[in-house]
């Protein structure tokens, strides 16, 4: 075999989808509740996405960032519109927005005459894979690549007290960063007074406050970002997996106090914000604002949440289940991997997290019909089990 094995794929692969479906190459139909971990938003083979590529293949691809590319400037508008915020920088992938975050602070703190720039980040905490997100992420994802950056202090999740300690003790604090509800660590949603008092205490501490909106944004959660279930203005917001319905992209957005901290030749990316992957980010945008999605989410959410309770309540093995929107967990009382297998032959895709956690993020195009699927195809997969 000659790729790398960091990957341990299902024996299944598909070939082609349409809506909340997808389709295997004997013609098998699935129901997605996992939107390529919480990528394709709008489904598969949406007729605007596919005529903004196509449109937008037909004319160019790629200039390089030496040039004015004009759908990366509609991008950033549409965004910084969106939350408030007053600059954009383009990337890749989540990873690399969370990386140009964690750059911008180091420079927040040379500014301020910090030798030694910290940023509180959170246990349970996912982030990326590069080096400084790695750093930044859980420790279980960290053993073999030591040595890791200095510049990080971990906290627990949903606690004031310890982020008041922190500031009292440790002066080179410059930054805290942190994701509304943990995907990776299990679905653990931030307690919307804990967001608040976090907010509060940066403003206090002359903090940057980075809100890490790379699996709960654009629309997943019931609001555009899950953030503003907080009513809370962030100094950093990082997006990417939504934005772009499966055309790689991440954004970095920047309030006042993030902004002018790059310089030309700080930061970079060759491919980033190219004009194909901004046209097809701007048109989900939109399709999410005309179609009314961040509300189709939060109904069919609350709805699910609701129906997952009272279905699964006699099955054994559930433990718990929680989350927001269209980020459902169902924590069960043992190792979950080998549900996914089930689940395939119940003709319905999931994933597991932390373990023992089953993760839903389904298309916000779900309607009432296919969300009573999932429940019924769900349940049976856990009866099993």
């Amino acid at each position: 075999m000659s790729l790398i094995t960091t990957y341990n794929p299902l024996p299944i692969s598909f070939t082609h989808g349409q809506g909340v479906w997808l389709y295997d190459s004997e013609g098998h139909a699935y129901l997605d509740a996992l939107s390529g971990i919480a990528v394709c938003g709008l489904g598969y083979a949406h007729p605007d996405v596919t005529t903004t590529i196509q449109q937008q293949a037909a004319k160019i691809l790629h200039t390089s960032n030496a040039f004015i590319i004009p759908e990366q400037q509609a991008l950033a508008k549409k965004l910084t519109q969106l939350t408030g915020t007053e600059q954009a920088f383009f990337s890749n992938s989540g990873a690399e927005a969370n990386e140009a975050a964690i750059k911008l602070t180091r420079l927040f703190g040379h500014s301020k005459g910090i030798d030694n720039p910290t940023i509180i980040v959170m246990e349970k905490a996912f982030h990326g894979r590069t080096m400084a997100t790695l750093t930044a992420s859980a420790p279980k994802i960290q053993v073999g690549f030591e040595p890791l950056l200095p510049g990080f202090i971990r906290a627990p999740f949903n606690d004031i007290d310890a982020l008041r300690h922190i500031a009292k003790n440790h002066p080179e604090i410059v930054a805290v960063m942190l994701e509304p509800i943990q995907g990776e660590g299990g679905i653990h949603p931030a307690e919307i007074a804990y967001l608040k008092e976090v907010a509060k205490l940066s403003q206090q501490q002359d903090w940057l406050f980075i809100v890490d909106e790379i699996q709960t944004g654009n629309g997943r959660t019931g609001e555009f970002f899950a953030y503003t279930h907080a009513d809370i203005q962030p100094d950093i917001i990082t997006t990417a997996k939504g934005l772009g319905n499966g055309i790689p992209i991440g954004a970095t957005l920047m309030g006042p106090r993030a902004s002018n901290l790059f310089k030309p030749g700080n930061h970079g990316s060759t491919f980033g914000g190219n004009p194909l992957a901004c046209a097809t980010a701007l048109t989900v945008l939109q399709v999410i604002e005309r179609d009314k999605l961040c509300d189709n989410a939060k109904k069919q959410g609350q709805w699910l949440i609701t129906e997952l309770k009272a279905q699964l309540k006699h099955i054994p093995c559930v433990k718990e289940i929680r989350g927001q929107g269209l980020m459902i967990g169902i924590e069960l009382n043992k190792p979950a991997a080998d549900a996914r297998a089930i689940g395939l032959k119940q003709g319905i895709i999931f994933n597991i997290t932390a373990e023992t956690v089953v993760r839903l993020l389904p298309p916000l195009i779900i309607n009432n019909e296919e969300a009573h699927e999932l429940v019924s195809r769900l349940r049976q997969v856990l009866e099993l089990y």
